[in-house]
């Protein structure tokens, strides 16, 4: 891509999630929103290969039928209430639509079914992208409306995520598939908690997106997009592979890793909430992701691939050096012990 399209797509990026994180107008916000999604597209639709166009074009008639429904949403607000601050959304038929226009946003079940295709149709750093920035805005807009919106429908969402982001996610052999049914999963998590704690819900946002940015850029460092080439990748890069596997029993949410303190304080506020069965079953849930990380983990680290020629030659290549993934997956392992800090902070 050309580099002056591709700094003006990302100036756009960044100004799309600004106006709509900044906004107190129902209509600002879905300017922002639609901003963002016709930033993506040029960068989806980059590879110029069938599946990225055909990501690309499922991409803009999801985003737009999602962008149509807060724009209704809104305008039914307004019709009843006169009020158009995103805080007043105080009619309930209002308030179910935006769940629903939200849901279709960030890709929660049941209306997840465009977002494996896209993540698989794009580039991981796109990838990266659409699994991190193209979820803030969507997710910001839940926290500012987070007092008005019913409890039930978030709820069964929440855990219809959690199972089908895990089960489905089990047969899959490409890489961006699996980091996008995961992301599903994480996303049921962050949903279940937003109504009770919305704070806590932002905290394990930016615990998913510190933990994903490594996973894709180490992904991305040793040019891996289906599990056949992450068996190969130990006899080029094992520092990196044995890295790789730490950051992904992080995301899994696995003691003592960075990734187990969303997932504790989730389950201890769902208790709190008298929601315990709620936790237990998203606790077991949890389970189902647990075994294609595991599995993820296991063909970078333990399978060893039959040390031909080809494979044994490969020590002098240039090893990929980036400090920026040194600097995410150190944090994505070693955070845990300074949650006390943390939780000051947020």
């Amino acid at each position: 891509m050309n580099p002056q399209a591709k700094l003006i797509c990302t100036i756009s990026l960044l100004l799309g999630t600004t106006i709509t994180l900044s906004s107190n107008h129902w209509v600002l916000a879905w300017t922002g929103l639609e901003i963002n999604t016709l930033a993506i597209l040029p960068l989806i639709a980059k590879p110029h290969h069938p599946r990225s166009i055909e990501a690309a074009t499922k991409y803009f008639l999801t985003q737009a039928a999602a962008s149509a429904l807060i724009l209704f949403s809104s305008m039914t607000n307004a019709w009843h209430t006169g009020q158009w601050d995103i805080t007043q959304l105080t009619c309930p038929t209002s308030c179910l639509i935006l769940t629903t226009a939200i849901a279709m946003k960030l890709g929660l079940v049941p209306f997840h079914f465009w977002f494996p295709e896209v993540l698989q149709g794009c580039s991981l750093t796109t990838g990266l992208l659409l699994s991190t920035v193209m979820k803030l805005p969507p997710i910001t807009l839940l926290y500012m409306t987070s007092q008005s919106l019913n409890h039930t429908p978030m709820v069964i969402m929440a855990i219809l995520s959690a199972a089908l982001g895990g089960w489905m996610g089990l047969n899959q052999t490409q890489t961006r598939k699996i980091l996008a049914f995961s992301s599903v999963s994480h996303l049921g998590w962050m949903s279940i908690i937003l109504i009770y704690s919305p704070k806590l819900a932002m905290l394990n946002f930016y615990l998913y997106v510190l933990i994903t940015a490594a996973v894709f850029l180490t992904l991305n460092s040793i040019k891996t997009l289906n599990l056949s080439t992450l068996m190969t990748t130990w006899a080029k890069t094992p520092a990196l592979s044995a890295m790789l596997m730490l950051t992904l029993l992080s995301l899994a949410g696995l003691p003592p890793l960075t990734g187990f303190l969303p997932k504790w304080l989730i389950i201890q506020e769902l208790t709190k909430q008298d929601m315990a069965p709620a936790a237990v079953i998203m606790a077991l849930l949890s389970l189902l992701s647990l075994f294609f990380y595991l599995r993820l983990a296991y063909c970078a680290t333990i399978t060893l691939p039959p040390h031909t020629t080809n494979h044994m030659k490969q020590w002098h290549i240039n090893k990929p050096i980036n400090p920026l993934v040194a600097t995410l997956v150190t944090m994505s392992i070693i955070l845990l012990p300074i949650s006390p800090t943390i939780l000051t902070i947020v």
